[in-house]
């Protein structure tokens, strides 16, 4: 049936399910999906834990390592395809939602470049595929692969780009990582790989891709060839209303000889498409944190905010006051949050529990409450007042140097060994 897909993958990711491969596609092609469907896996691919995955990470931003050119011929070009053999409806791309506007291809790499300072970027764009040759092409104006086609358009030259599907889970996470626009993205993937990555030359283009990925779909922006792109049911939960956007002409296909595709669930959290992005989203943005406040010892992006508008912060406030100065740098940050909530290390800031009795017992809301207006809209966001929209900061630790009663606890509980329980 037409949304099979979509419901087995809605369904194992309720149920922190199985990644899910699909044999019968309707396509000469399998299809996986759901690999980063639950954050259990995420941390496996990473290989850490909860107390070592932001420290994992970083060490990997902060030690990168440079791409190496491929030797010989890229297993991703076992297969070309050109010219009246390029055919987008043959490969296997789920239409995810009742009212999206077509099939989407969601799990791709995007791979451009600065039309001027020849940086590549490599970020997780969304495709429509509108036909056998053509993609309907969206990136939010403050997203790397969006500010790429702007400068083209201003240019006056062709942007080349090529949609990578099928990497190992070092390179795809790193596409999350929050840098600046003048970073190399190869060498955060390598950093985090802890290995370069090899890359090989494109197949109709100067463009560097990785040379063991599964499929390569290369493409031409055309901002004068505009398009009806959308509804797409996104990351907040929500359709995207469909509008004219530009369009991308397909110019090859490449593809290893047993190619696997891939599929990646979007939609109303959780989904893949959240838990892809929360460990490096989290580990960014606490390391711009913490160099202004070193208090700060860990962050949760929410995947219910869709990793982008609710934040809460652990923190042990130096003096008082800071807290309040962690929220409002953290309103500050790319991600452009509606919620940030601070609590002290004692609350798990990933046990939503905790974190509503920190705010309903160390919370006094006529001082520990507050609205900022004008702040930055999250991209997609249904509900803002247009380009600006507000934030709340909530302080939930306890007064700062004033007494607090006790908290009542069992202590040891945790460590204690009962196996009728732990057997189920």
């Amino acid at each position: 049936m037409k949304y099979d897909i979509a419901k087995a993958l809605a369904k194992s990711s309720s149920r922190d399910g199985p990644a899910l491969l699909f044999r019968d596609t309707g396509t000469a092609f399998p299809l996986v999906a759901g690999l980063y469907g639950n954050r259990k896996r995420a941390l496996i691919g990473f290989e850490a834990t909860e107390a070592t995955i932001h420290k994992r990470v970083l060490d990997g931003i902060q030690n990168p390592v440079g791409p190496i050119d491929f030797q010989g011929s890229p297993p991703c070009q076992d297969v070309v395809l050109q010219g009246d053999d390029i055919d987008l409806t043959k490969l296997p791309v789920p239409i995810y939602s009742p009212k999206d506007g077509g099939p989407y291809i969601t799990a791709a790499i995007i791979v451009s470049e600065n039309p001027e300072t020849g940086v590549p970027d490599i970020g997780n764009y969304r495709l429509q595929v509108q036909g056998p040759k053509q993609m309907g092409v969206f990136s939010a104006s403050n997203h790397r692969f969006g500010k790429n086609i702007a400068k083209a358009q201003e240019l006056g030259v062709t942007l080349h780009g090529a949609a990578i599907i099928g990497v190992d889970p070092m390179t795809m996470f790193s596409c999350q990582v929050q840098s600046g626009d003048a970073s190399n993205d190869w060498y955060v993937a390598g950093g985090l790989r802890g290995a370069p990555v090899e890359l090989a030359k494109a197949i109709g283009s100067d463009l560097k891709i990785p040379a063991w990925a599964e499929f390569v779909i290369e493409f031409t922006v055309n901002t004068d060839k505009l398009e009806v792109e959308g509804p797409l049911g996104e990351y907040t939960g929500y359709y995207t209303p469909a509008s004219l956007k530009p369009t991308a002409t397909v110019t090859a296909i490449t593809h290893r000889k047993d190619g696997i595709f891939q599929g990646l669930l979007t939609g109303k959290p959780i989904t893949e498409n959240h838990v892809l992005k929360q460990i490096p989203f989290e580990t960014s943005v606490l390391q711009q944190l913490q160099a202004q406040f070193p208090s700060i010892s860990d962050i949760s992006i929410n995947s219910s905010g869709g990793v982008q508008v609710y934040i809460v912060l652990a923190m042990t406030p130096r003096y008082e006051g800071e807290a309040k100065q962690a929220i409002l740098a953290t309103m500050a940050c790319n991600l452009h949050p509606k919620w940030v909530i601070v609590v002290e290390p004692d609350i798990d800031i990933r046990n939503s529990a905790e974190v509503e009795w920190a705010m309903s017992f160390r919370v006094k809301p006529r001082t520990d409450v507050f609205v900022v207006d004008g702040t930055a809209t999250a991209p997609l966001d249904p509900y803002t007042d247009g380009p600006l929209s507000s934030a709340v900061g909530i302080d939930a630790t306890r007064p700062f140097g004033g007494d607090f009663p006790d908290v009542s606890e069992v202590p040891g509980w945790r460590e204690f060994d009962l196996p009728e329980i732990e057997s189920r």
